[in-house]
């Protein structure tokens, strides 16, 4: 960096802070930046003198140098107070801390720290996560420089905008953000579970409880068994009630098999009693039979309904894609009866008749048939899902293609 507002961090810690006029007044330990505006600004500088700390107001310092090394030159040496809300300190909260990498999707971890003085004020712009950085903290940036030089390369090194990180790494319980993890809310929640399980048990913990029960709910279901324990291990079982609660009754089943019986008991309690019956029922399923992979959640019609009044429930209903590759035709007494695909719904006329486009009714499993044969019927008919009945035929759920694909990654894992 060339540019002489433009500086380190790491060229912060251990300099000389002197009052005008009236010698040492310590030497920089921290600095706090104010984290409420898109810009950190820079608010507090914390300085050491023997065994006391304080904090001084940063927009009354100026840097100047004394050889090689920076110095800090403050007209005002009275002690501020720095609130916690909204407030970051570099060292503690940020400096070898992981950062979630906005653009690239990834937890990657700060080494260093890049600050820019313009208009009176400092503030936060980028972080150093390449191995430049650490090595500079080192000391040894020159050394490693000149090395790397002599065999024609460059010591790695990244910066990375603040605007395109996301700081989640925090140890401490004091720190609040009124507008913590916004920018993780456009991601994936596959992606967002990468993340967490890249995160230990208190950052991942932070993390989760910042995300609405929806969001959390997706992100839950996206994690590794492992992973899904811990969070729910962690949190009060009130808020894993509610989290559940928003997520279907098979993932659900599937979660708290992994989980000591009398946890798992204590969640289903917190839970409605609605909700909870529907995944004890499941639960009761031997592992390798289909009702323990099946998903309780699809979409029945009368075979009398026209396609234009099935199309203006489906709005009303907005099911989850895997719920709506097909529609199904049940009989009064709630047996299977066919099949209607949501293209032929969306083709034929508004006033067509759900019996009238329904297909040749598939075969549908049994829920106690082997988990085994749901692959070949698949396959064999093409299909994105299959309808599991009971003994009786009265259809009890589907399985889809996600689920057995999810199964066989499992197996081979």
């Amino acid at each position: 960096m060339n540019d002489k507002r433009t500086f380190y961090f790491s060229e912060l810690i251990g300099a000389k802070v002197l009052a005008e006029g009236d010698g040492l007044v310590g030497r920089v330990r921290d600095l706090v930046v104010d984290v409420e505006q898109p810009r950190p600004r820079v608010a507090a500088a914390l300085v050491r003198k023997g065994h006391s700390l304080r904090y001084i107001d940063f927009a009354s310092c100026r840097l100047t140098r004394e050889g090689n090394r920076r110095i800090v030159i403050a007209r005002s040496v009275e002690e501020k107070v720095v609130p916690a809300e909204n407030h970051l300190s570099l060292r503690n909260h940020l400096l070898d801390r992981q950062i979630v990498d906005v653009d690239g999707r990834k937890l990657v971890r700060v080494n260093d720290l890049v600050l820019d003085g313009t208009g009176g004020q400092t503030w936060l712009v980028a972080v150093d996560v390449g191995t430049e950085g650490l090595l500079r903290r080192l000391g040894v940036g020159g050394l490693f420089r000149a090395a790397f030089r002599l065999l024609g390369r460059e010591v790695p090194g990244k910066l990375i905008l603040w605007s395109e990180v996301e700081a989640v790494d925090f140890s401490s319980t004091q720190i609040k953000l009124s507008k913590a993890y916004s920018k993780l809310a456009t991601f994936h929640p596959s992606d967002l579970a990468d993340i967490l399980e890249d995160l230990d048990r208190n950052s991942q913990l932070a993390l989760f409880s910042s995300l609405d029960e929806e969001r959390a709910a997706d992100v839950l279901e996206e994690l590794e068994p492992e992973a899904q324990v811990g969070l729910l291990e962690s949190m009060s079982e009130d808020k894993a009630a509610d989290v559940l609660e928003k997520m279907p009754a098979d993932e659900v089943a599937d979660i708290l098999d992994e989980l000591k019986r009398e946890k798992a008991e204590r969640l289903l309690a917190e839970m409605e009693t609605e909700s909870s019956a529907e995944v004890r029922n499941l639960m009761r399923y031997p592992d390798d039979s289909v009702g323990s992979l099946m998903s309780t959640d699809y979409i029945f019609f009368n075979q009398s309904m026209s396609v234009g009044d099935a199309l203006c429930e489906l709005r009303k209903l907005r099911p989850e894609a895997e719920a709506i590759y097909y529609v199904y035709v049940l009989d009064g007494r709630g047996r299977y009866v066919a099949t209607v695909s949501l293209r032929d719904i969306v083709v034929s006329e508004p006033c067509a008749r759900l019996g009238e486009i329904m297909e040749s009714p598939v075969a549908p499993l049994k829920d106690r048939d082997d988990v085994y044969t749901i692959a070949d019927l698949l396959l064999k008919y093409k299909l994105h899902a299959v309808p599991v009945v009971n003994d009786e035929g009265r259809m009890v759920g589907t399985v889809v293609i996600e689920d057995i694909l999810e199964r066989v990654m499992k197996k081979r894992k």
